[in-house]
């Protein structure tokens, strides 16, 4: 044990922090608590322009409003204040880019055409809602007139054996009109969710709330200022010795 105390004895300690250094970590822990006091700030501000535009939403006779894209953050804002308003809170768009949320009535759900045109980027109009009620006509009435030729055809070769097979293909004769497989199946109607519009909050990937979101945001940064900061230490601890030395 005497030659285990020698050697820690020994050995130097960890270098003292001088005056300078303390300043420049009292100047970023400063620089961080104002960043998150501005986000937060921003986001209360945020919040109340939320709630005082769906107040009047609510008592107008508009179906429909619609926000300018935003990020992810400010968007779960407003699917968290219409979810309590009793909306419906739909998102469109791609992210990054032109993502941004529509807020309905619930006693005025979006159409499948207006979901449909809305998904594609095409916005929703009264032209655009006549173009698709047009396509949506023109679908179904092929549709019908080709179950009808089948049945005939079924019906008149009821006493012959074997199987029927069609001459054609005609979903890919007429591909233009009814679309494909996946513009069929985007196409497909959309049930209201009680819960929460079109959303369920149990299918959500992120569940965690907007403070906590805010929080985990500046952790990284505070974490990342801290690596730099040790860093600039480290290299500052190398430079000094060689310095006394000359």
């Amino acid at each position: 044990m005497d030659l285990l105390d020698s050697i820690l004895n020994s050995m130097d300690g960890p270098p003292a922090t001088n005056e300078q250094q303390k300043k420049v970590i009292k100047k970023q822990r400063e620089l961080v608590e104002r960043m998150q006091n501005k986000q937060k700030e921003e986001l209360l501000r945020f919040r109340k322009y939320v709630d005082e535009r769906m107040g009047r939403f609510a008592k107008d006779d508009r179906v429909y409003i619609e926000f300018q894209p935003m990020d992810k953050v400010h968007r779960s804002v407003i699917h968290e204040i219409a979810e309590n308003g009793g909306f419906i809170a739909m998102s469109f768009g791609r992210e990054d880019e032109n993502r941004h949320s529509v807020v309905y009535k619930k006693e005025h759900p979006p159409s499948e055409d207006e979901v449909s045109a809305r998904r594609n980027g095409e916005g929703w109009t009264k032209d655009v809602a006549k173009e698709y009620s047009e396509k949506r006509k023109e679908r179904v009435a092929l549709e019908q007139s080709l179950n009808e030729k089948y049945s005939e055809a079924s019906d008149g070769a009821a006493g012959c054996s074997g199987q029927i097979k069609p001459a054609s293909n005609y979903k890919a004769k007429y591909a233009h009109l009814i679309g494909e497989s996946a513009a069929l199946q985007a196409a497909r109607k959309t049930e209201t969710n009680q819960s929460y519009g079109f959303v369920p909050s149990k299918n959500k990937k992120d569940m965690r709330s907007i403070e906590q979101t805010l929080a985990d945001i500046q952790a990284k940064k505070k974490l990342k200022l801290q690596q730099q900061h040790e860093q600039d230490l480290a290299e500052t601890d190398i430079l000094i010795p060689a310095t006394e030395q000359q």
